[in-house]
């Protein structure tokens, strides 16, 4: 019987923490260019050992090594949030002094958070689904929206930001995993997409309806158009529009875009440029019949979206953050609330797409339907 891949992944990711308190208790380890090196061979060691374990296997796909050195990943940032927070000691001092000091940040503990829960359970899951001959490519979209949309935020952030000045080399291994990132995605995008076996009949009257027709995706335009009314307001906030409603708005509601650590401001400017351009190409696939990328860029942009969010959400409530640019507990409820909305909203698109794609399928011309029909 083969040993379960998802299970030899975790063991690997559990070699993480012994790696991180060697290195914090080697004092040759805790140099800036030591420390990358330490990064490149430990990843390579994680890659190498994969392989080993694999090597029998008749095809392997070449995504396996990219999850597997992900889940590793997830593992440290996991370990740098818990120490950041006093949960644990002894692993990311010697990293966060001389590898990566903005680690320290709000922005960056609850990114970890998302990095070393969410898409480390969504990792395992994967390469479990990969093995088991079962479809994986819905949630590896998932996961590759959450991964891109951490790289396109923190990257920028930390060249633009307060702490550009503190940018040691293990900063690079920041652009390769935006890259690897990035490969992924296109690997993924570029192979056939699972659409399940809907009857033509049913497709055609599905498409046939208009929207004020189908009442749940009528009220799931609205949201979106209200969500993307919301990304362009709050991309005019940070942009400093000298209008007295955002004037008010970041001093009274959301103070923490204020912030000179730059993540909140260059979030703000990623949804505005890159999510909504993608919310309109959404309200575009809700009213015209057979999109089919709906099925893939729901399921993007809802991980791209959710990991901004909890991280964005996160952050200007926790401690690490000053407290002059946390939520104002008078306003609490209601920020909280607009900003779960925008989180929601992505989610329920991607959970409409998936539980009923019939308006989202390709018609099949009625000839072929017919031929279909006398070979079955």
């Amino acid at each position: 019987m083969a040993f379960p891949k998802e299970i030899l992944t975790f063991i690997l990711s559990l070699t993480a923490p012994l790696v991180l308190y060697a290195s914090n208790n080697i004092s040759a380890l805790q140099m800036p260019l030591a420390i990358l090196g330490v990064e490149i061979a430990a990843l390579a060691a994680v890659f190498f050992m994969a392989y080993l374990c694999v090597r029998k296997e008749k095809s392997v796909d070449f995504l396996f090594y990219v999850f597997v050195v992900f889940s590793f990943t997830s593992t440290v940032d996991l370990m740098c949030a818990l120490e950041l927070d006093g949960y644990i000691k002894g692993f990311m001092d010697f990293y966060i002094n001389k590898g990566e000091p903005y680690l320290n940040t709000a922005h960056c503990i609850m990114k970890n958070y998302w990095n070393g829960g969410v898409n480390f359970v969504l990792l395992l899951v994967i390469i479990h689904r990969m093995w088991k001959g079962k479809s994986y490519r819905s949630l590896a979209l998932l996961w590759v929206g959450s991964m891109v949309a951490t790289q396109i935020v923190f990257i920028p952030s930390i060249v633009i930001g307060k702490h550009a000045k503190n940018i040691y080399p293990a900063f690079g291994l920041s652009l390769f995993f935006m890259i690897l990132s990035m490969w992924t995605a296109m690997k993924l995008f570029n192979r056939p997409r699972e659409l399940p076996i809907i009857p033509a009949d049913k497709v055609a009257a599905e498409q046939k309806k208009r929207l004020l027709y189908r009442p749940k995706d009528f009220l799931l335009t609205l949201a979106v158009l209200g969500a993307m009314a919301f990304t362009v307001f709050r991309g005019f906030v940070v942009l400093e529009c000298t209008l007295d409603m955002c004037f008010t708005y970041i001093y009274q509601y959301e103070p923490y875009m204020k912030d000179s650590v730059s993540f909140p401001k260059v979030m703000m400017l990623v949804f505005l440029f890159y999510a909504l351009p993608l919310l309109t190409l959404v309200v575009y696939g809700l009213i015209v019949p057979g999109c089919t990328w709906m099925l893939d860029w729901t399921l993007f942009l809802t991980g791209a979206m959710a990991q901004m969010q909890w991280t964005y959400i996160g952050a200007s409530v926790h401690s690490r953050t000053p407290f002059t640019y946390r939520i104002p507990k008078e306003e609490w409820r209601l920020v909280m609330t607009l900003n779960l909305v925008y989180l929601g909203i992505p989610a329920l698109l991607a959970a409409r797409c998936f539980l009923d794609p019939a308006f989202f399928m390709k018609l099949v011309p009625p000839g072929q339907a017919d031929n279909e029909k006398k070979h079955k």
